[in-house]
């Protein structure tokens, strides 16, 4: 049995992420692997992708919505990183030779004007500091084989980042009723999934706050400019090569993502 610390759990979850490689979760061979030390491995991780060119551009929140939740077996929000490197344009094929096995969910983005620091932000506060409102998906991706992970698993795998995708038009925060608005989830032409606003922890703005708060607790912030995945609506589809996933919001737009081709061995 191997025995696992913060840096060697840092070390691994980059090499699967670059050689498509999943693994079992760590905590069956290192149950002290649990949030706080999950956090650091993120952080840790984040430093290494920042030292080899990626830029920091905002942050997503993982299970968010009870669906979500039920799915996974974890019953907890948390919060991890995006960078420039898991950025897709609109019409960009699924990147299938980066991914391992790759899934699709909608989410609410926010653009932020303001700085967005806790402890004690409230939903309130937090609408305050947007300045946008987009439609979005992340393709979620993760280390663990099945998807199969405790919470500590999860937080350091960076919350199953692959990559994301946003709509090209931008909302004003009054022009959008957050709790209605309804999005559909479409495999190869067949309705898998539906949800609301309201399903991201009552309100994609309570969603914020938490991230504001929990980033606080390590002396962190939501800065100006920063992009915010407010979590998947709905569960997510997979997207394997040759298949298609279209997104389709009441308000803020709909879009098609293309599942690529094959990976060359």
């Amino acid at each position: 049995m191997a025995q696992w610390d913060e840096k060697s759990v840092a070390e691994e979850l980059l090499a699967c992420e670059a050689e498509r490689r999943d693994r079992e979760p760590f905590t069956d061979e290192w149950p002290e692997l649990d949030v706080d030390t999950a956090y650091r491995i993120q952080d840790a991780n984040l430093e290494k992708r920042l030292a080899r060119g990626e830029k920091l551009i905002g942050v997503k929140l993982g299970l968010t919505s009870e669906a979500k939740q039920k799915r996974m077996g974890v019953y907890a929000p948390f919060v991890a990183w995006l960078t420039d490197d898991m950025v897709m344009e609109i019409g960009a094929p699924v990147p299938q030779a980066k991914l391992i096995h790759p899934r699709i969910e909608p989410e609410i983005v926010f653009i932020m004007k303001d700085r967005l620091e806790g402890p004690g932000v409230t939903r309130e506060s937090a609408m305050a500091a947007v300045g946008s409102i987009r439609g979005g998906a992340e393709v979620i991706d993760s280390r663990y084989r099945n998807f199969r992970f405790k919470a500590g698993d999860v937080i350091a795998d960076n919350a199953s980042s692959g990559a994301f995708v946003m709509g090209d038009e931008d909302f004003a925060v009054e022009d959008v009723d957050l709790l209605a608005e309804k999005v559909e989830v479409h495999s190869d032409g067949e309705l898998q999934h539906t949800g609301t606003g309201e399903d991201v922890q009552g309100h994609p703005g309570e969603a914020l706050a938490l991230a504001a708060n929990d980033l606080a607790r390590r002396g962190l912030a939501i800065e100006p400019g920063m992009i915010v995945l407010t979590g998947g609506i709905t569960d997510a589809v997979f997207s394997p090569p040759n298949s298609r996933t279209e997104v389709k919001f009441s308000t803020l737009g709909e879009f098609t993502i293309d599942g690529g081709d094959e990976p060359a061995n």
